[in-house]
């Protein structure tokens, strides 16, 4: 994935404090053309008040 692909890490919880930064960043930020320029989280909420 973009997040691992080419980086080093110096501890284990070097990478877990990196990851969950980057999962709340995919999950909350990341804007997403197929979801209607939305981020994952967006579109989720949006759907579920829709319905």
């Amino acid at each position: 994935s973009e997040f691992y692909y080419n980086k080093r890490f110096s501890s284990i919880e070097q990478f877990t404090k990196e990851l969950s930064e980057y999962i709340d960043y995919y999950n909350n930020h990341r804007i997403k053309a197929k979801l209607k320029g939305l981020s994952p989280v967006q579109f989720r909420t949006q759907s579920f008040f829709s319905t």
